[in-house]
């Protein structure tokens, strides 16, 4: 769509502004990323991963991992180099951009980041690297929305993970189906 002057000055105006974050995110994402742009084209997405045009597709890298005679030096060199776009108008982003300011070094803004762009491979059709990593933070982010404090979460779970482990009475024989209630209370914690 063609834009107006007024409306392309706005714009570079805003890509300024964001600046900041885009370097932020390249810092903490590293070499996952090659480089991190302010969109124009998102419309609903926060962020979204773009690949090379030379480079390979999401289904393209996934088929080549999959290869069982495949060289590690191709698929090294071929691995797309992924570029992400970040949404300005997104609530999240500018939030985001708004936590940032305030302090480039909190845990929560990486975290954040990180699950950015984890989702944002999983929506392009990427595999992930690290899903355990990607699950602890989606946990995190839990907890923090949940308001439950890791402490609180500690000193909870070895009370309830010893009345687990306390055996029977002798000639005191438990249900079955209070055994299977407290084999679930232990699956639950681990």
């Amino acid at each position: 769509m063609d834009q107006t002057e007024d409306e392309k000055k706005k714009f570079e105006e805003l890509k300024a502004s964001f600046e900041p974050l885009c370097k932020l995110i390249k810092e903490v994402l590293g070499d996952k990323v090659e480089k991190v742009l302010v969109g124009s084209r998102l419309d609903e997405s926060p962020c979204v991963l773009v690949t090379g045009e030379y480079g390979w597709s999401a289904n393209m890298e996934r088929i080549m991992k999959a290869q069982a005679l495949r060289d590690a030096q191709m698929s090294t060199y071929m691995i797309s180099k992924k570029t992400m776009e970040i949404n300005p108008y997104h609530a999240i982003i500018t939030e985001l951009r708004k936590k940032s300011d305030k302090d480039k070094s909190d845990k929560t803004v990486k975290d954040l980041i990180w699950l950015l762009f984890e989702t944002s491979l999983l929506t392009s059709g990427f595999n992930l690297e690290e899903p355990q990593h990607f699950a602890n933070r989606i946990h995190r982010m839990i907890k923090l929305g949940l308001s439950i404090e890791d402490d609180k979460m500690d000193e909870e779970m070895p009370n309830l993970v010893q009345e687990n482990k306390e055996a029977p009475k002798e000639g005191s024989e438990k249900p079955a189906s209070e055994d299977k209630n407290r084999m679930e209370d232990v699956d639950w914690f681990y």
